[in-house]
């Protein structure tokens, strides 16, 4: 990696939802190859002035690139594209709809629907241990506040289709998880358990069908709960 200055031009911003066209702007220099995963991009101060934006905005944009994995901030360092973005293809475009959020819980519902038939037929006991371990905590957790383990659940399903292609999706699933979980008010962790156990029954019986069947109800109700 060359730490030596690039010549990169930007798009002009428009000054409507700021964060978000800065965000895109950030992204189009990957796109557009003017930048590389690993390479640096220009300090806060350039960019807020090659974009014309507060440095508000522009932190907004930056934290929504880093919690999306698409950039790493490194202290005294400066900021620079993950190395790993281009084996996470999704990554990219989840950061290009992170605001689109029907778009973000239906990509959900596509790639778990799928990983949740294959994990039927590989899943391993270890695994389906994780799976029940995570129910009995949501299920003993007195403040609602069982995320980690909804999401370690999950987590647990995709890593089961145990496929080294697919697994390259998984850390974008999870990115959608968070966003969809953080869009939820009311938590529901009879419901949680219900439809969680439902699957792990399915998974633990080999059955691809059912736990299709069953995991469609779960994340069809998520979807209701957080579009509606």
């Amino acid at each position: 990696m060359s730490d030596s200055p690039k010549k990169i031009t930007f798009e002009s911003v428009n000054r409507n939802t700021l964060a978000k066209q800065v965000l895109e702007s950030i992204v189009q220099l990957l796109i557009s190859g003017q930048l590389k995963p690993g390479d640096k991009l220009p300090t806060e101060m350039e960019l807020m002035e090659i974009l014309n934006v507060s440095r508000p905005v522009l932190r907004e944009a930056l934290s929504s690139l880093e919690s999306l994995g698409v950039i790493t901030r490194k202290t005294r360092e400066g900021t620079f594209f993950n190395n790993k973005i281009s084996s996470h293809p999704f990554t990219i475009m989840l950061a290009l709809a992170y605001d689109n959020l029907p778009a973000m819980v239906e990509a959900r519902m596509a790639l778990e629907l799928g990983l949740v038939t294959m994990a039927a037929e590989k899943i391993n006991e270890d695994q389906l241990a994780t799976l029940k371990q995570t129910i009995d905590f949501i299920a003993n957790n007195k403040d609602k506040d069982y995320g980690e383990a909804d999401i370690e659940f999950h987590r647990t399903i995709a890593l089961s289709a145990n496929n080294p292609i697919v697994e390259g999706m998984i850390d974008s699933l999870i990115v959608t998880h968070v966003k969809i979980n953080s869009e939820i008010k009311i938590r529901e962790p009879e419901r949680t358990i219900q439809h969680h156990t439902a699957i792990y029954e399915a998974l633990a019986k080999r059955d691809p069908f059912e736990a299709f069947h069953q995991m469609y109800l779960h994340l069809d109700y998520v979807r209701q709960k957080v579009l509606k």
